[in-house]
């Protein structure tokens, strides 16, 4: 636990403006940049944005009797008289050096993951997999930017045995000061896809953002990676000569020249993973979950967790994600959080899978820039390819156009504007038995037509 003199070490001594002697040996109370949350004896970080500045909430934080703030140079809202505070150069800096500082004081793991699609599975399987160690801390929801990891940071405590920070990026350097921030000793990265590349131009930057987080990795860190894929082999050389350890599924394709460290044999029908001499249930449906889960055996494994505590773990997932519900006689297969190409794919492929008729809606991938088309026109394609009974596209101009022009090779097809107006084909087509699977990016959303399916 941080006393408030430790912030000296920061930003040297702290100001009053009414000359009162501050008492720098109190416990740092409650870190908050919500004006809505704040309590007494918290300590108040403003953030400002392009739609608001919490300095506007300075006066109000004294009033509720916070213990002190920090405040931008270059503000110009009064600071009341009583309020003790530093002056820094960027509050939302300031705030992830307070989570850092944090960090350095306990002694709990701190695993990070990031990567193009798979993210915030990945971590709920880290985070079932270390929960033999004792309680684990994980990001939670959407936490995973310039904000949430510090939150995520600042809510350890002395019974936490491990961390897991997700780490998402909109762009170059943000994953670097994510990185700095967490200081971890374990690096996952799940994949280099094609998410945001409209963003970043390609995937090489793709793949350079995405080892950022080695930035601030522990020099006798690990990186776990999937095997296989020259590109992120190559771009993680260029920033990281630490130990790395790539996993692989039996069957993957592997371009890289660098063999698989964990190679496991994964059977669909029983949904078993089997890894040298022991077995493993995956706790999630699919080929690509069993992908996720080799990356959390190995943090697992390498923080010491059992074999034997790992064979039957139990994984919930944030709603939207890898979730299978029935209605009616109907199966559904709720994917409607987000999308990206390659886990578009993979939902596709766990679809092919099931038994009986499987239908899929799809809807824009956003984000994707002049490759747009291109990738749309792809995921139809790989849908056709699989021999789905029919899919209907909820998109509009050139992605509904690609869409449209390669959906020739299957039996039923249809190019709708919104989420509502897909239950009119799907009304049509379905009967008891059939699966539809649901995916789109998270702008497009997708979920209000879950309530439209038809009670079959």
């Amino acid at each position: 636990m941080l006393d408030l003199a430790d912030l000296v070490s920061l930003w040297g001594p702290p100001q009053r403006g009414d000359g009162a002697a501050p008492n720098l040996q109190q416990r740092l109370g409650p870190v908050c940049t919500d004006s809505r949350l704040l309590t007494a004896n918290a300590f108040f970080v403003p953030l400002h944005g392009e739609r608001f500045d919490g300095h506007r909430f300075l006066a109000t934080a004294t009033e509720q009797g916070v213990q002190a703030a920090v405040v931008a140079r270059d503000s110009d809202i009064p600071i009341p008289p009583s309020l003790l505070h530093w002056t820094v150069d960027d509050t939302l800096e300031a705030y992830q050096q307070i989570a850092c500082l944090v960090r350095r004081n306990f002694n709990s793991a701190v695993v990070a993951v990031t990567g193009s699609a798979g993210k915030t599975t990945t971590r709920e399987l880290i985070r079932a997999a270390l929960t033999p160690l004792g309680a684990v801390q994980a990001s939670v929801g959407n936490n995973n930017n310039d904000v949430g990891v510090p939150l995520t940071l600042l809510g350890v405590d002395e019974q936490h045995a491990a961390v897991v920070v997700e780490m998402g990026m909109r762009g170059p350097g943000e994953i670097e000061r994510l990185s700095r921030c967490a200081e971890p000793e374990i690096a996952v990265i799940t994949n280099i896809g094609t998410a945001h590349i409209g963003r970043l131009g390609s995937r090489e930057a793709i793949a350079a953002a995405k080892c950022e987080i080695t930035a601030a990795l522990s020099a006798d860190g690990l990186v776990v990676i999937p095997a296989g894929d020259p590109l992120l082999d190559a771009t993680l050389a260029r920033c990281w000569s630490g130990r790395v350890r790539r996993v692989s599924l039996v069957g993957d394709t592997n371009n890289s020249g660098q063999p698989a460290d964990d190679l496991g044999d994964y059977n669909p029908a029983t949904g078993q993973i089997q890894l040298g001499n022991d077995s493993y249930r995956c706790p999630l449906e699919g080929k690509h979950n069993a992908r996720n889960f080799m990356l959390a055996l190995a943090v697992a494994n390498t923080l010491g967790v059992a074999p034997s505590d790992l064979q039957q773990l139990d994984v919930e997932v944030p709603g939207g994600r890898n979730r299978r519900q029935q209605i009616g006689a109907l199966t559904v297969l709720d994917e409607t959080y987000n999308a990206s190409p390659e886990a578009v794919f993979a939902a596709l492929d766990l679809l092919a899978a099931q038994p009986g008729r499987r239908f899929a809606v799809l809807g824009t991938m956003l984000e994707l820039g002049p490759d747009s088309e291109r990738l749309h026109k792809a995921v139809i394609d790989h849908a056709a390819a699989l021999k789905l009974d029919g899919l209907v596209a909820v998109a509009t101009g050139l992605e509904a156009k690609a869409m449209s022009n390669a959906s020739a090779a299957l039996p039923l097809f249809r190019q709708v504007e919104t989420p509502e107006q897909a239950a009119e084909p799907l009304i049509e087509w379905l009967r008891p038995g059939d699966t539809v699977l649901l995916k789109a990016s998270r702008g497009i959303a997708l979920e209000r037509l879950l309530p439209l399916l038809p009670q079959l």
